[in-house]
């Protein structure tokens, strides 16, 4: 995906400030509300935000984004055509913004997610997660690109200073209608300035792309490209073991990344968790798909294990520990986890040797070692 364009300018902008060291700037002052109104209006502003959070997929990004914040770096690289590595420090601005009105009332609006990347140079972004477009998102692209280059702004003696934002969208359905890239065009005195919207279709990525390129923020999301496939798995035994397997090789890959630490135990489970919270909602007229698919994720908990691992500081060691640190361990308990989760689906076992010599890399005689230590059923 290409990078975006430069801002363009059609016309040459007359009376342009010279630089001047003297030159004192401000930051724009703010809203002259009472506290009180302001207070309320928050409130109130507070309220359509868990209105426009009824779907999970909103509060999965929104989750991910603040709570395993680096996930999004490659996102960024992917859309922006940008180069970072991971390990940049990411500033996140307030969600709410206030759009003022002529009446002087104004109107708090919610955003998805404002931050700065701050290295190597501070780089502002807004993004939006959308289900499917609508007329009025560029609308409110350009009202929340506005509001945030106003709360940035710098303010000189004779001139005003604003940055617009990068802007972007994430839309998690998409058919040959939703545009690769969308723009917002301003025309002012001084000539006609364009910015650009860019645009990331989830469901265009395999689950391969996905990592290869380290976008694993998309993982939540991945049910969407089969969504119209739903009833099928649901009346289908064999079309749902196709897609069970799937998740059970994507949830595998993440293991591999944890243990190499390429993944911490708590963005594994936040993945996971998110992923279920999605899939409980897409699916949630397929029981079968929901079930069978939800069972390599785990069950529904009040609190998350990747919460669990938060508060109590671990986010590390988990599965190292539960094996008691050894390699050994690791894999007898991957084996048993393998082989407990195929039988209970009503896999054969031909089909679980197989992949317990695929997914854990040993030969066909240790596998079955372990399908008969490993998987006896209970007496």
């Amino acid at each position: 995906m290409k990078g975006p364009e430069l801002p363009r300018q059609t016309k040459p902008t007359a009376g342009k400030p010279k630089k001047n060291a003297q030159t004192k700037k401000q930051k724009i002052p703010q809203s002259s509300d009472s506290g009180k109104q302001s207070e309320q209006r928050r409130k109130k502003a507070s309220g359509k935000a868990q209105q426009r959070s009824a779907h999970p997929y909103d509060d999965a990004f929104r989750t991910l984004l603040k709570t395993c914040s680096p996930l999004i770096l490659p996102v960024l690289n992917e859309m922006f055509g940008e180069h970072y590595t991971g390990k940049e420090q990411i500033d996140f601005h307030s969600e709410q913004h206030r759009l003022n009105k002529q009446d002087g009332n104004g109107e708090w609006r919610i955003t998805d997610s404002t931050f700065t990347v701050t290295d190597p140079f501070p780089k502002h972004y807004l993004l939006e997660v959308q289900s499917t477009a609508d007329n009025s998102m560029l609308v409110r692209i350009f009202e929340y690109s506005t509001q945030e280059a106003l709360a940035a702004a710098e303010l000189t003696k004779d001139a005003l200073h604003v940055t617009i934002p990068q802007s972007g969208v994430l839309f998690l359905r998409s058919t040959s209608n939703t545009p690769d890239r969308m723009q917002i065009h301003i025309d002012t005195p001084g000539g006609a300035v364009t910015f650009d919207v860019q645009v990331l279709k989830t469901k265009e990525y395999t689950i391969d792309e996905i990592f290869e390129k380290n976008l694993l923020m998309l993982i939540p999301f991945y049910i969407f490209s089969h969504e119209k496939k739903l009833q099928e798995y649901n009346t289908n035994d064999e079309k749902l073991r196709e897609l069970k397997t799937e998740y059970c090789d994507m949830i595998d890959r993440l293991k591999r990344l944890k243990e190499h630490n390429q993944l911490t135990e708590y963005q594994y489970h936040m993945l996971i968790d998110m992923s279920r919270n999605v899939l409980d909602y897409i699916a949630k007229n397929y029981d079968k798909v929901r079930k069978g698919v939800g069972a390599f994720m785990g069950g529904r908990i009040i609190e998350t294990e990747a919460t669990r691992i938060f508060t109590e500081g671990k986010t590390e060691g988990r599965t190292e520990g539960k094996a008691e640190g050894k390699a050994e361990g690791n894999t007898e308990g991957r084996a048993t986890e393998i082989v407990s989760i195929y039988r209970e689906e009503g896999y054969p076992d031909q089909f679980i040797l197989e992949k317990l010599q695929s997914k854990l890399h040993i030969a066909a005689d240790q596998a079955m070692e372990f399908l008969l230590n490993y998987g006896k059923q209970p007496a």
